[in-house]
């Protein structure tokens, strides 16, 4: 933690224009973001990877045991590769079979315990675990590209590189679950653990050590070594859906911290008075870097491409009117694409945010949520009314009794304990809803306030329906970016958006949505690989494929 008085900073951009599913959606990853954090502090470390354990045969199939010390702590990866029949493939949630399965393990594994996770990781849910695993996953091979580099290997030659560009991975997760699954270890037995302090770093120690098997594996059926640049282009891709989406609303704390570090981070570098001639050039790099990677990322859904299309030439024009040498040059810079597209916005903010680590970095202390809620009790209706039109105007907007305003409902399946999203008014669920309506509830909360002042703890005696809501109202006055602001039940929302929210914080890029409601991404693409946690191990901000 910082000791001296924090840097000089500008106003942040207020909740009500951060907090817009639509906004969400178009967030881009920065510095903060999780997966750049570790790699700071693995750097830091100067850690070093071991494989003590490779037990693979000349197909592939096999385990093997990846090793490493992070903060005072020994971890392996424990990482099992099966045979998986092409009928039984598949990224949902459904699948029962994967090509490959993988525990985070706390410590370094004897025999008997590397056996025992050998025989439960395939089995994913249907087993169960101890303590000493911290994460548990799974992935599948993108067929396509993991054949192609390993033929090309055996012939003695590298592979495509426009394929290794466009792809980008040769596997993808379908789940990265930690805290407590399937008996697992609950976060709170790691949440000081010098490393792993961070929100979602085991997660991603596990997916960087993931990342690393993959390659070694395509290098062992291949039987030879891929091009460090191929390999460094090669992350680790993600099949995500909505079961991450629900997490934003029910962890208010979290998502305020996050997103107020990233906004503080922003602010900070918009007070800057002046650049020096270095920084200038910097940036300007990377704003050519941005562009080179927008040319990159390509999607087969049409009207996601065309989006992606039209970032190109706005952000082209957007860096082309970029002039650094004038007063308070980054808040002139925010300030001139306001009337942009909001993915301009946003990957500007991203853009300026980059090249300041020593001004910025501190940040990423303050995004866990150690303590819980920590809010001062609203002691009357009175007050409780006053909050809820100060920060919840966007709530009593919408019509929530018109098809519009309510058509969709969340719940959790019976069959995979996983949320999922209803058409209220074609499918039936309705009775199982989730309480993600926290607009519908607090415009039903401020209907109800109407009346004689009254203390809160009398008020919810007599109303106990609306205690969630006025929770919600009370926490919003400490944590003011803890709150989607938008109605999140609406014909209208996209989930997608929530998705992308959360998986930029994770360190995503190349989004690639298959419907509104999951997407594939790309992690770790252009990250260090384990023997590059050096000097310049943390220059990966949308990195660009360099064959």
């Amino acid at each position: 933690m910082r000791d001296a008085a924090p840097p000089p900073q500008a106003a942040l951009r207020p909740p009500d224009k951060v907090m817009r599913l639509a906004r969400m959606g178009s967030m881009f990853p920065t510095r903060l973001s999780f997966l750049r954090s570790l790699i700071r502090r693995l750097a830091a470390e100067k850690v070093t990877v071991a494989r003590p354990v490779w037990q693979m045969d000349a197909g592939g199939f096999g385990h093997a045991v990846y090793t490493l010390r992070l903060g005072g702590h020994d971890y392996a990866l424990v990482a099992v590769s099966t045979d998986l029949p092409a009928d039984q493939r598949t990224d949902r949630v459904i699948a029962t079979a994967w090509d490959s399965a993988y525990v985070l393990y706390d410590g370094i594994p004897e025999a008997a315990e590397i056996e025992r996770i050998i025989a439960s990781a395939p089995r994913q849910e249907a087993a169960r675990f101890t303590e000493r695993d911290l994460i548990l996953s799974r992935a599948n091979k993108s067929v396509r590209l993991f054949a192609h580099v390993t033929q090309a290997l055996r012939e003695g030659r590298q592979p495509d590189a426009d394929l290794i560009r466009d792809v980008g991975y040769l596997m993808r997760t379908t789940a990265v679950y930690g805290n407590g699954k399937f008996g697992i270890a609950d976060r709170h037995l790691i949440a000081d653990r010098p490393g792993l302090e961070g929100p979602f770093a085991a997660e991603m120690l596990t997916v960087w050590l993931i990342r690393h098997f993959t390659h070694d594996l395509a290098e062992h059926v291949g039987g030879g070594k891929l091009d460090r640049a191929l390999k460094r282009h090669l992350g680790i891709g993600n099949a995500t859906g909505l079961g991450m989406a629900p997490f934003l609303v029910s962890h208010p704390v979290l998502l305020n911290n996050w997103v107020q570090a990233r906004e503080t981070a922003l602010a900070r570098v918009r007070a800057l008075p002046r650049l020096a001639p270095a920084q200038q050039d910097r940036l300007r790099i990377l704003a050519a870097r941005a562009a080179a990677h927008l040319r990159e990322w390509e999607v087969p859904d049409p009207v996601h491409q065309s989006r992606i299309v039209t970032l190109r030439g706005d952000w082209d024009a957007a860096r082309r009117a970029l002039d650094l040498s004038g007063p308070r040059p980054l808040d002139a810079a925010m300030r001139r694409v306001d009337a942009a597209s909001l993915d301009v916005q946003e990957l500007m903010a991203a853009l300026i945010i980059e090249p300041f680590g020593d001004l910025v970095d501190d940040l990423a202390e303050n995004m866990g949520d150690p303590f819980g809620p920590l809010c001062a009790p609203v002691p009357d209706t009175d007050q409780l009314g006053t909050l809820i039109a100060r920060d919840f105007k966007w709530a009593l907007t919408p019509d929530y009794a018109t098809p519009e305003g309510c058509g969709q409902f969340w719940y959790v399946s019976a069959a995979k304990q996983e949320p999922r999203l209803g058409l209220r008014f074609s499918e039936e669920g309705a009775e199982l809803e989730t309480p993600l309506d926290i607009g519908r509830r607090v415009k039903a909360l401020y209907r109800d306030l109407k009346g004689d002042n009254a203390p809160l703890a009398a008020f919810l005696t007599c109303h106990p329906d609306h205690a969630l809501a006025a929770g919600r109202v009370a926490m919003a006055a400490r944590y003011p970016y803890g709150e989607i602001r938008d109605n999140l039940i609406a014909e209208t929302c996209l989930p997608i958006d929530m998705l992308r929210c959360k998986l930029a914080f994770f360190g995503a890029a190349k989004f690639d949505p298959k419907s509104d409601r999951w997407t594939r991404i790309t992690l770790c693409q252009g990250a260090p690989l384990a023997d590059e946690l050096g000097p310049g191990a943390d220059d990966w901000w949308l990195p660009v494929f360099a064959a």
